[in-house]
């Protein structure tokens, strides 16, 4: 049931900062139910029962803890259309992608509750001692992973479920040991509620600490910034613009004792149109293309913005199927009014930039309906002007025309780091494709061949991150169970006796 409430220590109240309304996306009308801001008198207090939370936690066995993240997933699954009935109201989403979103959302935690079982994320390391060792005796060292401490998590506003409230950093936070706050999105704060609650009655349910997790509202940035620079948040995890994601990192680097942030932030996810492929299928590649930029108003993290290719009659058949394609698409909802005022400001300065042509545009709509956009330059145009390599949030594309291998090369070595890059090649290809490949690791954290990368598949196997812009630290995934690794650290324990050592660690739990 919605009744605006934070979530503290178990409990669900009323904030005492400024209160708002949910907005319909469609309409821009305020949606039932009044919600209010926290203060940093719930900040604190939020802090302070994750703290004390905790040392218990972080030491749960790990059936306990895999249980917990099961016992999420079955009460977000409870709410049932209730759940999808308001996201689709905040978000202007439409029912099938949520309900998709949901099935991923209670998957991934079932997925880290696998990973909790298996237990690998510890990596468990014995050296045994030595005594006899000459000249100096070797020590008995054993290592394990331990939980960093409470993390502060802020919700996305393109995933309301998936990168939200018990999302991939909450769900890979609490399976690391760490206690979670969540900074709710504004966008989608009834959809937030909804799941914040099955997250705190799976709390009380499993018997664990009630500061184990917590839910803030707020309107601005206060919140979040004080979180961010709270002594007991040991980590935060953040989906969202450049702007914001830099701010929280420059909070965290200037605490007394710094923390790392993982933001996810920025990315034009170029797809590289090889010459072959485009002889060979242009416009079916056009075609697909278009379909992978409209998904979702275009409002996905790898959204294909960029396109490179050399110039040829296979790059006019993607044109023009690309073309095509386009002016039968209809406007789409976006997400809120100010996401919507942003992209329309963004594509017309891409309309008016004196290097760039417009190519084709797709229906127009209502308001807050985003009508697709395509656009072309040249690549020393794109090279002289670092502002056509803005991420634009929506269903907006440049293709960037190469005169050759050599230009294209060029216009790689000059990107900023990605989530994805596509290669789009046939066999004729392979073996520039190959040459190019050791480049483009360095640049993003998922290839693909033949494909766009708006399906993000939830994996062991999978990374979703990138050098910065893309994300703040290159090194780490948000998505898959590697995202666990970003909320340890490891101990080793030296010369311990055998009944002062963590029980996994212990000759009797040595290997189990």
């Amino acid at each position: 049931m919605l009744n605006g409430s934070l979530l503290i220590g178990g409990t669900a109240r009323m904030g005492k900062g400024k209160s708002f309304f949910a907005v319909e996306a469609a309409t821009g009308n305020s949606l039932p139910v009044e919600f209010a801001g926290a203060t940093l008198d719930a900040v604190n207090e939020a802090s302070a029962l994750a703290w004390e939370a905790f040392p218990s936690f972080s030491e749960t066995g790990l059936e306990t803890r895999a249980a917990f993240l099961d016992r999420v997933a079955l009460e977000i699954e409870a709410i049932g259309d209730d759940l999808i009935v308001r996201a689709m109201a905040e978000t202007g989403l439409p029912r099938g992608r949520l309900e998709g979103e949901r099935a991923r959302t209670v998957g991934q935690l079932r997925l880290f509750a696998r990973e909790v079982r298996a237990g690998r994320f510890q990596e468990l390391r014995f050296d045994a001692g030595d005594p006899s060792r000459k000249p100096v005796p070797k020590p008995d060292l054993r290592l394990r992973n331990v939980a960093l401490g409470p993390v502060a998590v802020f919700g996305a506003s393109n995933f309301p479920l998936a990168f939200s409230v018990a999302g991939g950093d909450t769900a890979s936070a609490l399976a690391a040991g760490c206690p979670v706050i969540v900074k709710a999105h504004s966008a989608h704060p009834g959809t937030s509620e909804l799941v914040g609650h099955a997250v705190q009655k799976a709390v009380s349910d499993s018997g664990l600490h009630p500061g184990t997790f917590a839910m803030l509202f707020d309107t601005g940035f206060e919140v979040g910034q004080a979180l961010v620079a709270d002594h007991r948040i040991k980590a935060v995890g953040f989906t969202g613009s450049r702007r914001g994601g830099m701010a929280l990192v420059k909070i965290a680097s200037e605490r007394k004792l710094p923390i790392p942030v993982y933001a996810e932030m920025s990315s034009i996810n170029p797809v590289i149109l090889f010459p072959n492929a485009l002889q060979q299928r242009g416009a079916d590649i056009g075609k697909s293309f278009t379909g992978s930029l409209v998904l979702g108003a275009g409002q996905f993290c790898t959204n294909p913005g960029l396109l490179i290719a050399i110039d040829s009659p296979g790059l006019e058949a993607f044109k023009a199927a690309a073309r095509g394609a386009l002016a039968e698409t209809p406007a789409q909802t976006m997400l809120t009014g100010g996401i919507f005022k942003a992209y329309c400001e963004a594509v017309q300065r891409l309309a008016s930039h004196s290097s760039v042509a417009e190519l084709a545009r797709g229906q127009d709509g209502k308001e807050f309906q985003a009508a697709t956009a395509l656009f072309e330059t040249d690549a020393s145009s794109f090279l002289a002007h670092p502002e056509l390599q803005e991420e634009v949030f929506g269903a907006a594309g440049l293709i960037v025309k190469c005169s050759d291998e050599r230009q294209v090369l060029e216009v790689v070595d000059n990107l900023e780091g990605q989530l994805t890059i596509a290669l789009q090649v046939d066999e004729a290809d392979y073996p520039a494709a190959q040459m190019i490949v050791p480049r483009l690791q360095q640049l993003a954290g998922r290839l693909l061949i033949n494909g766009f990368g708006t399906g993000v598949e939830v994996s062991p196997a999978m990374v979703h991150g990138g050098p910065f812009p893309a994300t703040s630290d290159g090194r780490s995934t948000s998505v898959g169970t590697l995202a666990i690794y970003r909320f340890l650290r490891p101990v080793s324990y030296q010369d311990f006796p055998d009944v002062m050592l963590p029980w996994a660690l212990q000759n009797s739990g040595a290997g189990k």
